[in-house]
């Protein structure tokens, strides 16, 4: 029998590139629900191909008159993550929307297929708790933590001694800090090598990406902070290196593509054939360069390590502060430069407390939020 998948943003970058993964699949897998913030004509049409027994739009109501049951509301994402016909929940969703939904599922016994980075880097420790304790399981999309998912299969965490995730380095690698404060929003989202939605886009060119990939790594994988490396690799072709204790050192590599990762998050630990993905040839790679991450050129990279090694809060007022710095840079509100100059303020100015509960994580979100807009535009 095929198992039922719900893909929350599905009108995004990972939930469509999740559709035509399931389109080469249909024999192992079936859409139960299908939820999108506010593109209600596309989840229309993707309503009308896949048949889901759920709809959820959040921001536009109850569009649309197919079969099924439908929602609207932030209240959908939950209802579309706990659906009983769903074992498999995608969180595609940006930002800190997809908190609720990934504990929903967890407690409700589900796999996460979990490519919102924010859900860790939020409440790491109520998100595992809920995996513990409600039976749930969190595998990741995000290419660098599938890679060391990979890499690590049937090893236990006694066995690693230290984890590489590449960065592209995003389109200002090359360019001096003064000219990179000045950027456009077109510039920034020019990425290199990768294809992906706006604000991700923006946090590869700031590097806070790979701040929340660390963050996300600590609770993944087990390892302390300072066992989680980061090495900027423009090729984007390795996508983490995994150091065992006796020194040897395992890559994943291949083309990007976020096909890959989302299919091993479906099928694991399972492999089954797939025709989609493009086979990897290492003289078409060519050569392959590795390089430090330069601080003057991504200061958010390092306020991002240091809110993690704080700990508590912190790291989800860094998380909140930085979604607000990037929409009002891609509103034409601030400029790039601001981005790491709003979460520094925020950072200095907010007291980090306990994240042992939920309610103490979305007051830390809101407060940082609230700091983030006042600093932003002083």
């Amino acid at each position: 029998m095929s198992i039922g998948v719900a893909i929350l943003g599905s009108t995004g970058s990972i939930g469509c590139s999740t559709l035509q993964v399931l389109a080469r699949q249909r024999e192992r897998f079936r859409v139960v629900a299908l939820t999108a913030h506010s593109n209600a004509e596309l989840l229309e049409r993707q309503a009308a191909e896949w048949k889901p027994a759920y709809l959820g739009l959040v921001n536009g109501g109850k569009r649309g008159s197919g079969p099924g049951a439908r929602g609207s509301g932030a209240s959908c994402l939950v209802e579309a993550a706990t659906h009983p016909d769903v074992r498999i929940v995608v969180n595609g969703i940006v930002g800190a929307a997809g908190l609720e939904a990934t504990l929903a599922a967890l407690s409700a016994g589900k796999r996460v297929a979990l490519a919102n980075k924010e859900t860790l880097v939020m409440a790491g420790e109520l998100v595992t708790r809920a995996a513990r304790e409600g039976g749930g399981e969190i595998v990741p999309v995000d290419s660098e933590h599938s890679a060391v998912l990979q890499c690590t299969a049937g090893r236990g965490r006694a066995e690693l001694a230290r984890l590489i995730l590449t960065a592209s380095g995003g389109p200002f690698r090359t360019w001096p800090p003064e000219r990179i404060a000045a950027a456009t929003v077109a510039e920034a989202l020019r990425h290199p090598t990768w294809k992906m939605g706006r604000k991700i886009t923006v946090d590869s060119a700031t590097l806070v990406n790979k701040a929340l990939e660390v963050i996300e790594a600590h609770f993944l994988f087990g390892l302390e902070y300072d066992a989680v490396d980061v090495v900027v690799h423009p090729q984007s072709v390795v996508h983490a290196f995994v150091e065992f204790v006796d020194g040897s050192v395992l890559a994943q590599v291949g083309f990007p593509t976020m096909e890959l990762p989302i299919l091993y998050a479906l099928t694991y630990p399972a492999r089954v054939p797939d025709a989609g993905t493009r086979r990897f040839d290492p003289v078409a790679a060519g050569s392959l360069t590795f390089e430090a991450v330069a601080p003057e050129t991504y200061p958010a990279y390092r306020l991002g390590r240091a809110a993690a090694t704080s700990g508590g809060t912190a790291p989800t007022a860094f998380n909140a502060a930085n979604e607000v710095a990037v929409r009002l840079f891609l509103e034409g509100a601030i400029p790039f430069g601001r981005i790491a100059a709003t979460i520094a303020r925020v950072l200095e100015t907010g007291r980090p407390g306990a994240a042992d509960t939920l309610e103490a994580v979305l007051a830390a979100d809101a407060g940082a939020r609230r700091l983030a807009r006042e600093a932003a535009c002083s």
